[in-house]
């Protein structure tokens, strides 16, 4: 699993961080997404799906996504 985010799209909903904080923080100045792991160990993957659900601004995919 590797995880692609687009800081440009992210709205600083804070979701993300809810659903998976080992992998997502946020910048302390504007609330901007951090990607703490691109590639998270594969007991993450639920809560990592949970975030790109949650993403008010679908500013977090999957690599693999592009592939398809």
């Amino acid at each position: 699993m590797h995880i692609v985010v687009d800081e440009d799209k992210c709205v600083a909903g804070g979701q993300c961080v809810f659903a998976a904080p080992d992998v997502f923080d946020q910048r302390d100045d504007d609330g901007i997404v951090v990607l703490l792991d691109e590639r998270p160990p594969i007991s993450s993957q639920e809560d990592v799906l949970t975030a790109i659900s949650l993403c008010p601004a679908a500013a977090i995919r999957l690599a693999d996504q592009d592939a398809r």
